[in-house]
């Protein structure tokens, strides 16, 4: 039981906690040179689609901004990344922070609609930040964002030590997506964050207690999109390309189903959604074969390929229908049950 303000408050409230934390950071410190290349590789993309999605639950889950083009800001930031490097020859260190701030630019550009409409209507704005961003990456000046062919961009390194093997970028992207956790839990405990709940919750109440609900809106584009920037030179060091067909409308759909899964409005809600749908993907990439022999082949190649949407999306309909507040919500009630175990109800 908590005993004082400080320790109701704080981030991490018993001794067990900080012990749960000392094995789980000890278990991320070698477990990039523990598990096969295979399974590294998929902790790679989780860590990149953790820190893509803390900066849409900051949006969305946490100032209630719906963003149905959260990918195209990662590619923007991408892009900027890839550009710098590659026709400036700019450190990719370097590059890193102006692609965060030129993703969180494009966010605050395509979130100016949040000053009127809302809503289905500020979706719809952010719909075709989707599609203007690609058609951009595509078609606007290709001798310089290299069309359909994109950009291959050298991976960094640090000294000897470069990051081309996913073992060896396993330690860049998992210290980033702890440092971008932390700084997202932050974020919502802070005064700025507290404003973002209340634009969220109720905007008339929360303009009448002096908070400016445009400019907490244009703040959340921000956040976000930086959030999304960072995970875009993530993306161009993973891949060490940048091309438009790897920000499609269909990722920022994920991205959103993602939220809705872990649970909006928390802090652990990305990262619970972010491990779950990755687990299906990888458990329908080795069941389409088998599922597949039941029918002709040019059935199984077509079930093959639609499989992986048909579960996502029946696994969306069910956290909404019977759990819309996602896995986050699962885990406090888990959390409040076993801090007050043994007893059945909370002493008085």
């Amino acid at each position: 039981m908590d005993v004082n303000y400080r320790q109701s408050v704080a981030m991490l409230r018993t001794r067990s906690q900080w012990i749960a934390l000392g094995v789980l950071l000890a278990f991320l410190a070698v477990a990039g040179r523990v598990f096969p290349s295979e399974i590294v590789d998929v902790m790679n993309m989780m860590f990149i689609l953790i820190v893509a999605a803390h900066g849409l639950n900051i949006l969305t889950g946490y100032c209630g901004q719906i963003s149905v083009g959260h990918a195209a800001f990662k590619g923007t930031g991408a892009y900027t990344a890839a550009m710098l490097i590659v026709r400036l020859g700019w450190n990719h260190w370097v590059a890193l922070p102006v692609a965060a701030l030129a993703a969180g630019g494009a966010g605050v550009a395509f979130g100016l609609p949040a000053f009127r409409v809302g809503g289905f209507y500020l979706a719809m704005s952010t719909l075709a930040a989707q599609f203007i961003l690609p058609a951009l990456f595509l078609f606007a000046m290709p001798g310089i964002v290299g069309g359909i062919s994109g950009i291959t961009v050298p991976r960094p390194a640090i000294g000897d030590f470069s990051f081309r093997i996913p073992e060896n970028q396993y330690y860049l992207f998992m210290p980033m997506c702890v440092v971008m956790t932390i700084v997202a839990r932050n974020i919502a405990r802070s005064r700025t964050g507290r404003a973002f709940v209340a634009v969220r919750d109720n905007e008339p109440a929360a303009t009448i207690m002096g908070i400016n609900p445009f400019g907490y809106k244009l703040r959340a584009f921000f956040i976000g999109c930086l959030f999304a920037g960072v995970a875009g030179w993530m993306r161009v060091v993973y891949d060490g390309c940048v091309r438009p067909d790897i920000y499609p409308l269909m990722g920022s759909i994920w991205m959103l189903g993602i939220i809705i899964i872990g649970g909006m409005g928390t802090t652990i809600g990305p990262i619970f959604g972010v491990i779950l749908v990755r687990a299906l993907n990888e458990m329908v990439l080795m069941l389409s074969p088998f599922i597949g022999g039941f029918f002709r082949p040019e059935i199984a190649i077509q079930m093959g390929a639609g499989l992986g949407l048909i579960v996502f999306a029946v696994v969306v309909i069910v956290f909404l229908v019977f759990e819309p507040r996602g896995l986050a919500h699962l885990w406090q009630v888990f959390n409040e049950r076993m801090r007050h175990w043994p007893f059945k109800y909370e002493p008085g």
